[in-house]
């Protein structure tokens, strides 16, 4: 495998980018390191349609409890060229280590998104639109609800396997109970790769920031992703 001098160059300066990116979670009063990690089969029937079985295990107070563990289920349809609409649903158990009253509670998430992507020379874009609600199962309370808007960013290093992805993502909050704001917004810096017949490993490190509070949460993310895909032949 051959480096050239603007690969190496495009390394070095992901490299330090990556440096400042975890640096800047930590030395604050809300700051936590979580792991996120996931398990998934999907399924192509066709090229227009993609369903999706994942198993999540989210661990917080710097990777020493579990958060919440879900199963989720996806799945998207081509519209027409590279425009997706994709429905998903989750069932969560949700570890409530705070207060008087402790333990797991079920939840339950649904989400509705629209996906677009195109490519530009090496780079490829690609949006999303998502509607999200989710409330705890057997409490009479507001849904949690949120517009989301995520924009990423892939590029294709000539002969090398680990391209750079990077993602920025925010929230819109509300609900009947509460006004519309925006409540956080998510960086995610992120590479994949691909074992060909055995499936797709992605690791990323993501920052968390909470905005519009006075005394907001910034978490840290180490996240990784194995997904084995079935297609039709």
């Amino acid at each position: 495998m051959k480096i050239t001098l603007k690969s190496f160059r495009l390394h070095l300066f992901l490299l330090g980018f990556y440096g400042m990116f975890i640096s800047s979670s930590f030395g604050q009063s809300n700051s936590d390191l979580q792991s996120w990690n996931k398990i998934g089969v999907a399924y192509e029937p066709n090229k227009k349609w993609n369903f999706e079985l994942e198993q999540h295990l989210r661990l917080d107070e710097n990777i020493s409890e579990i958060s919440e563990y879900f199963t989720q289920f996806e799945t998207a349809y081509e519209l027409f060229n590279d425009f997706k609409f994709g429905l998903g649903l989750r069932y969560i158990r949700e570890n409530d280590n705070e207060g008087n009253v402790q333990g797991y509670e079920n939840h339950f998430r649904y989400h509705i998104d629209a996906k677009y992507k195109h490519e530009i020379n090496r780079f490829s874009l690609r949006y999303r639109l998502r509607y999200q609600n989710k409330n705890e199962l057997g409490i009479d309370d507001d849904a949690k609800q949120n517009i989301r808007l995520k924009a990423g960013l892939e590029y294709n290093i000539k002969n090398w396997k680990l391209d750079p992805k990077f993602a920025a993502e925010i929230f819109n909050r509300f609900g009947s109970n509460e006004e519309s704001r925006f409540s956080k917004y998510r960086l995610t810096l992120g590479t994949e790769y691909d074992f060909k017949n055995w499936g797709v490993l992605e690791a990323y490190y993501r920052i968390e920031n909470e905005i519009n509070v006075t005394d907001p949460d910034r978490i840290g993310i180490l996240g990784f992703k194995y997904t084995f895909t079935i297609k039709n032949k």
